[in-house]
């Protein structure tokens, strides 16, 4: 039994939803498909609370062009009469409750994370609908089942929530094991699970990829299967390097530190589930479902030159905590960490001097987690300062702390291609050494080292 996670960028526009659901048809019976959103209903589901913050009066609008998007696939899909009249009265009922909770939300006024993680559920909840009525139209066994129906149980944290295996494991044998043996298509929504208290919790953004990993550890699956519109992993960026190579084979700990540094193909946290029971997972692109893909397991081979891609991302910035003796002197970092955290932001990195804390934001981050620093009182430091020009560069390989020489040659080719480096980590991660360039030399550094360790060592 395979289970299988099909992205967003899949369900973009009726002809690629039609070639995922005839993939489905032709190989899914008795698998699992965790599925995300249609393309683009998260982002409107979020924006719309917005909106129905605003005024009441937006709710109808919302709730129609909800409707329209779901419909348009919906008549293009569904096969016959009889099936779409019932998808239809199915969809209206499931968006009643969705617009009780934006009535909800315009009354009360307060827009909480209880609210926020309830309401974004509904596009994965809503794709799973329309996919199996779908299947079912063209006379397949399909079925969906919601994950707070079938004990999907997380720790309740919201926003972030992690998902309590042994209890999971119990409970979607119990509940997805008989409908796998009768051979049926299986569709669980993504990127949500349920606390012990009841209150539907997300795993964060790009979060059915974990989804997908928790059910399929759950159910002891022989693999992982992750369905894009891309071939896998890459050498670098194809956009930014022409003669960028496939990746065949990566081991978990690559995989999760490439997702993070910004080769968006999996979210990072997709192998904690995986790691105790090895379930490798399976990269396909659904526009070539019987090319190589991306195997990522536990071990990965060792290549000549150790590394395995040059990854990047201009999702970063910089927030500098300006202070004397940061290293000797306690709790500076705690607090600025704290004061962060209690703000909703998340440091994705920190690198510290004894004169200095730099800590690395998401680009959305900055100017709420500057403001958060400069309203400590006491100040713990001496002065604060913003730095948005700036792209991560990184290089992934499992050995690349023990193979010498390896950040030399790596830091020499940006050197040759006159690009000055910023600021370096390298120790923290068995597997990856990053590093911050003005973002308008991202592109040189990237192929400079690309050229580095995947042409001129051939």
């Amino acid at each position: 039994m395979k289970v299988i996670k099909v992205g967003g960028g899949c369900l973009h526009g009726t002809k690629n939803i039609q070639a995922i659901l005839d993939l489905m048809a032709e190989r899914g019976a008795g698998h699992i498909f965790v599925v995300s959103a249609l393309n683009g209903i998260t982002d409107l589901l979020l924006e719309s609370m917005d909106r129905a913050l605003e005024k009441e009066e937006n709710i109808p609008q919302i709730m129609s062009l909800l409707r329209n998007k779901h419909r348009v696939v919906a008549r293009q899909v569904v096969v016959g009469t009889q099936a779409l009249n019932h998808y239809d009265r199915n969809l209206s009922e499931s968006l009643s409750k969705l617009e009780r909770l934006y009535y909800g939300l315009n009354f009360t006024k307060e827009m909480t994370p209880r609210m926020q993680d309830v309401i974004s559920s509904w596009g994965e909840r809503l794709s799973a609908e329309l996919l199996s009525e779908s299947l079912r139209s063209r006379g397949l066994k399909a079925a969906y089942r919601m994950p707070h129906k079938i004990g999907l149980i997380t720790d309740g944290k919201f926003g972030d929530a992690t998902a309590r295996m042994q209890q999971v494991s119990l409970n979607l044998q119990h509940h997805l094991g008989p409908l796998i043996k009768q051979g049926m298509i299986v569709f669980v929504p993504g990127f949500f699970g349920v606390s012990s208290k009841g209150d539907i919790t997300t795993f964060g953004r790009g979060g059915t990829d974990y989804s997908a990993a928790v059910v399929a550890a759950a159910m002891h699956a022989k693999i992982l299967e992750i369905w894009k519109d891309v071939d896998g992993y890459m050498s670098a960026d194809p956009k930014f390097v022409d003669n960028a190579q496939s990746i065949p084979l990566l081991s978990y700990n690559e995989a999760a530190e490439l997702s993070y540094f910004g080769a968006k193909i999996l979210h990072p946290r997709t192998v904690e589930p995986l790691r105790r029971s090895r379930i490798n997972i399976a990269i396909k692109n659904t526009l070539n479902p019987d090319g190589p893909g991306s195997l990522i397991g536990f071990h990965s081979p060792k290549t000549k030159n150790v590394i395995k891609s040059v990854a990047h991302d201009t999702d970063i910035c910089i927030i500098k905590v300006h202070a004397s003796g940061v290293g000797a002197r306690p709790g500076i970092l705690a607090l600025v960490a704290t004061q962060l955290t209690q703000s909703g932001i998340n440091i994705r990195s920190v690198i510290t001097s004894q004169t200095c804390i730099s800590l690395l934001l998401s680009r959305k981050d900055l100017e709420k987690g500057y403001q958060a620093l400069k309203a400590l009182r006491p100040q713990p430091y001496r002065g604060l300062e913003k730095v948005e020009d700036v792209a991560l560069v990184s290089i992934v390989g499992e050995g690349i702390l023990q193979r010498k020489g390896v950040a030399a040659r790596c830091f020499s080719a940006v050197a040759a291609a006159d690009i000055n480096i910023k600021m370096i980590s390298f120790g923290p991660s068995k597997v990856a050494l990053y590093f911050l360039v003005h973002i308008s030399d991202l592109q040189g550094a990237v192929q400079a080292i690309h050229d580095t360790f995947f042409i001129h060592d051939k």
